[in-house]
């Protein structure tokens, strides 16, 4: 509760302030600044959650798009379409819930699996993926710098 004492004091003179018209920014740049440095650590991890030991290669990074799809085969041979398991035997139905687009292209299909999987598991994928009507499948490889 605020009193107005103008006679407390002084002698008669009322002191007037004017509002102030100024914001300080400061602290609201302090907490953007937080903000970003968390974005920027966590981005990458939010690409794909399964973890996938990658086959090196010297290919050249392909960009990401917003309209593509994550397989990924982890190394009990489980396979995941963006984080989601899926049950043994529920791959050509999963592949048929997918949203193809309507266009000739449909959305990319991003093909990760663990390098120590045997070599006709990701072929079966692959030739699940192409019977579904998915034939641009792009395969996610960590870099590498001794050429084979």
């Amino acid at each position: 509760m605020a009193m107005n004492l103008a006679s407390s004091g002084r002698s008669g003179r009322r002191s007037r302030r004017a509002p102030m018209a100024e914001i300080n920014v400061t602290p609201f740049v302090d907490v953007m600044l937080v903000l970003l440095i968390i974005f920027m650590v966590t981005a990458p991890l939010l690409t794909s959650g399964v973890p996938v030991e990658l086959p090196e290669s010297r290919a050249n990074p392909i960009d990401q798009t917003p309209d593509q799809v994550t397989i990924s085969i982890d190394v009990g041979g489980t396979i995941y379409i963006d984080d989601v398991r899926i049950a043994a035997g529920g791959l050509p139905d999963a592949l048929a819930r997918i949203d193809q687009g309507g266009g000739a292209s449909g959305p990319v299909i991003v093909l990760r699996a663990d390098k120590a999987l045997d070599y006709g598991r990701v072929m079966a994928v692959m030739g699940e993926l192409n019977r579904s009507g998915f034939n641009s499948i792009s395969l996610v490889t960590s870099g590498s710098v001794t050429p084979p």
